[in-house]
């Protein structure tokens, strides 16, 4: 029992705590060893056991799940699943939740909870061992994590939005562009790196897991306190020096050439790796259509999307980059891009700025 994940559960309604103790319970390796109806239960208990996970709701009486989370991970950093069904309502409480250090938020509807949860068992079990695996220390230098897990989902492969082919690139030229696919761990880690950049570094090309409407927020923020210009992504937009473009939330992206200029092509469909948007999406259309004229860097993430996609871009001749162990908050999306043999460099967070504007320097 020592080396079992240990669970608990805070969340005010007792079939919730009741349907995922029970699917938790039935897993190897995987111990409920408590559950609170409200986090002052929940700080009550955690002072005789502390969990290696907490699965918490945001709307609980006498204090919210966002307060707690807060207050968690200023005394003692803990992965923290934030599963609530507040995030329906709009964006802002999601939002709020991911900038607090939530390590994944998995939305729950309303109605019909119960056959929900019982679906999306195999997926909170997920959630719950990547979650053990996150590196706090990381976590709480960086102050967030964010990605929210999309569950009970089919695995597509980026084959169902953009077909497989040869690639029609251009030769080396001039026109060249920066692709970055992360998750969980990914809205502080690209904020640590378009902060460091000027403005004239080279065009950007972005997927951080997100839903609809917090994409556009974050874009929004990052705008304010960097020095390019960062939007979320809208059909037609031209990736060029000193922009980034974030994929909107619920919606692919794929780069297109347009004449002499690359421009970005957003698009609605299944998900891919149980993404929308998806690394492998983008990826591929980088590989196809910017080809030797692109840099690939996979960054902090749960699971592998984005690793095949980058072993397309490297065979088309893009340099490519993982961020390292010791500075993801999960190593899941590197680790299998590295595995594939389709990583250049593997390099911390810190050195990724860098290694961009040296790969701009040398565009051309």
């Amino acid at each position: 029992m020592a080396d079992n994940i240990k669970v608990m559960i805070v969340d005010d309604s007792a079939l919730v705590r009741q349907v995922v103790s029970q699917a938790l319970e039935k897993t190897p390796g995987i111990e409920v060893i408590a559950t609170a109806a409200d986090p002052l239960f929940a700080i009550d208990k955690m002072r005789k056991l502390w969990p290696d996970v907490l699965i918490v709701d945001i709307e609980m009486p006498r204090m919210d799940g966002i307060s707690f989370l807060r207050k968690i991970m200023a005394e003692h950093p803990t992965p923290v699943i934030i599963c609530s069904s507040l995030a329906e309502k709009g964006a802002q409480a999601t939002f709020d939740a991911m900038a607090a250090g939530a390590v994944t938020i998995i939305t729950k509807p309303k109605a019909g909870l119960k056959s929900f949860l019982e679906d999306a068992a195999n997926d909170i079990v997920h959630a719950v061992r990547a979650a053990a695996r996150a590196n706090m220390q990381v976590l709480s230098r960086l102050g967030s994590a964010s990605a929210v897990d999309p569950i009970n989902r089919p695995k597509l492969t980026a084959d169902v939005i953009l077909p497989p082919g040869a690639p029609t690139a251009m030769a080396k030229t001039t026109d060249q562009l920066i692709a970055i696919g992360t998750s969980t761990g990914g809205t502080q880690a690209l904020e640590a790196v378009l902060t460091r950049l000027p403005s004239t570094c080279l065009g950007i090309v972005i997927v951080q897991h997100m839903p609809e409407k917090f994409t556009a927020m974050f874009a929004e923020r990052l705008n304010s306190i960097c020095e390019i210009e960062v939007r979320e992504a809208c059909n037609g937009d031209r990736v060029m020096p000193g922009r980034a473009l974030i994929a909107p939330g619920g919606r692919h992206m794929m780069l297109k050439r347009s004449g002499a200029q690359y421009v970005v092509e957003v698009v609605d469909g299944p998900l891919v790796n149980r993404h929308k948007p998806s690394v492998d999406v983008l990826f591929r259309s980088v590989a196809k259509f910017a080809g030797a004229n692109a840099l690939g860097i996979i960054m902090t993430g749960m699971g592998d999307d984005g690793a095949r996609g980058m072993k397309e871009m490297h065979d088309a001749g893009a340099q490519t980059i993982a961020q390292d162990e010791a500075s993801c908050v999960v190593f899941g999306m590197p680790k299998e891009a590295i595995k594939l043999g389709s990583v250049d460099n593997v390099m911390p967070l810190d050195s990724i700025p860098a290694a961009m504007m040296n790969y701009t320097r040398h565009a051309g």
